[in-house]
């Protein structure tokens, strides 16, 4: 299976790993599933950092590099096609960082790891 983690359950897994539900801990710990950290992720972490609502031991490149190492977490870019998709998504979730998780979920083939009840408006695949 392959796995996106959202943003919070990215940083979840590398502060806080006891906010994960059991069933994220399990599908991110089989070894068998693919995991991933979406670009767009990365920018919401650089964006809330900037914004003094996110505090992280590095500066964002140094410690989202290093946790990505760490877990043997793959980076996914971002895609035209995922950006278009934003914009033909129901508006149940107007976030645009998960819209985009959502977009790359659908297009892609993604299972989301998340605890976020407003991406179950979708046709996208969660655990949580």
């Amino acid at each position: 299976m392959r796995l996106l983690l959202d943003t919070c359950t990215f940083v979840w897994l590398t502060a806080m790993p006891d906010r994960l539900s059991p069933a994220a801990r399990d599908a991110i710990n089989l070894e068998r599933n693919e995991i991933f950290l979406s670009h767009v992720s990365v920018w919401e972490i650089h964006m809330k950092h900037l914004a003094g609502k996110l505090d992280l031991p590095q500066k964002p490149r140094v410690w989202i590099s290093s946790q990505m190492a760490a877990r043997g977490l793959d980076e996914w870019p971002i895609d035209l096609e995922s950006i278009h998709r934003t914009s033909e998504l129901p508006a149940h979730h107007k976030d645009p960082f998960d819209r985009m998780l959502i977009a790359q979920a659908e297009i892609h083939g993604f299972v989301i790891v998340t605890p976020d009840t407003a991406f179950h408006g979708y046709k996208t695949r969660l655990i949580w």
